[in-house]
């Protein structure tokens, strides 16, 4: 019954975290006429009634993996399990409404710790607005865990895929990029100091932004009124928390397009631009292989344009093409490079 074998098989991390989804998931039939969509989108779709879908999605979060308690506060780190789960509610154009909240925990936290903790959930559905309406709590060996389902719900055919592109929709994203991973490099940074020198307290008044966008991240919940006043609707759509780049690939894998993104569109807040040249790094790649912004990306049809060109929350970065045309960046200088997907992977062994 317990016989070691020394073939290993293959290992997790070759197929990476959406390869490894596709490959587990890839024999589950759908039977129920209520299931509008199942997996491979941000989150799953099923048909309440004639006028109403709902809208699921549920994340993970492990001590040691996704977060650092050594900079990250439980206060933030529970508000920040919110903002997750609900990126990807509002990324199929929904509204949240209810999360439920399970949690393993060792005991090393005092029950002080987990107030602290559930503040910050408290905090995060009270801002947006959403119930807690269950969860679990259980024993963990090795730390803190935190899993949370939200709920959401959409009038009926107006959930929006990471299918629906076509070619030659513009291509847009909110907000601004990289500022999320950049947070994370100066708290890194400055953990290393501190473990050198116990006494040493840093002055992260210079990168408050991005230690803000780091630890607690806030979620478009605007971007689906705004479109609506302006009459846009996006043909596909997604959440930015693996980088741009995995993104901007998932919707031409899913819409079965290709695209060209333009370098000097991706919008940067100098903070980031004057942290990356500390750091002694690029931040077009920064940008696109950061992850943790949470904005949205979304594609939109041409016709459109006039109705967001002047908007501060929206940029166009590129263009939807044919799919032999392939997925492509378009350096400052006009050269045309393979867009690859380098963003984190949370199946990867980094030991």
């Amino acid at each position: 019954m317990f016989e070691n074998k020394d073939n290993a098989g293959t290992r997790i991390e070759n197929l990476g975290e959406f390869g490894l989804i596709d490959h587990l998931t890839k024999n589950f039939e759908i039977k129920q006429k209520s299931t509008v969509k199942g997996i491979g989108d941000d989150a799953a779709v099923i048909s309440c009634d004639s006028k109403k879908e709902l809208i699921v999605s549920t994340d993970l979060l492990l001590e040691g993996v996704h977060f650092d308690l050594s900079y990250m506060p439980l206060k933030h780190l529970g508000y920040k399990a919110v903002i997750v789960n609900l990126s990807d509610v509002y990324a199929m154009n929904a509204e949240p409404t209810q999360i439920t909240v399970s949690i393993a925990v060792s005991n090393r936290f005092p029950v002080e710790a987990l107030e602290e903790l559930y503040a910050g959930i408290t905090a995060a559905a009270k801002f947006y607005n959403v119930d807690v309406v269950g969860g679990d709590t259980t024993s963990s060996t090795t730390g803190l865990l935190i899993s949370i389902t939200a709920i959401g719900s959409v009038n009926k055919g107006e959930a929006i895929y990471r299918s629906g592109a076509k070619e030659n929709d513009l291509l847009v994203v909110t907000g601004d990029l990289g500022a999320a991973y950049m947070g994370l490099q100066v708290l890194e940074r400055e953990k290393e100091v501190f473990k050198v020198n116990p006494n040493s307290q840093p002055d992260l008044e210079p990168y408050s932004y991005l230690v803000e966008r780091q630890l607690k991240p806030e979620t478009r919940k605007d971007i689906s009124s705004l479109l609506k006043e302006l009459n846009v609707k996006p043909t596909a759509m997604i959440d930015i928390s693996d980088g741009l780049s995995s993104e901007i690939i998932h919707i031409c894998k899913n819409s079965k397009v290709g695209c060209n993104l333009f370098e000097d569109k991706i919008p940067l807040d100098p903070q980031v631009i004057s942290t990356c040249e500390e750091f002694n790094l690029d931040s077009t790649t920064i940008a696109l292989n950061g992850g943790e912004d949470y904005e949205l990306l979304f594609t939109i049809k041409t016709e459109d344009y006039p109705k967001i060109k002047a908007n501060p929350h929206l940029t166009v970065i590129g263009h939807i093409t044919a799919e032999k045309e392939g997925i492509h960046l378009i350096s400052r200088a006009g050269t045309k490079i393979p867009l690859i997907a380098r963003g984190w992977n949370a199946l990867k062994d980094n030991g």
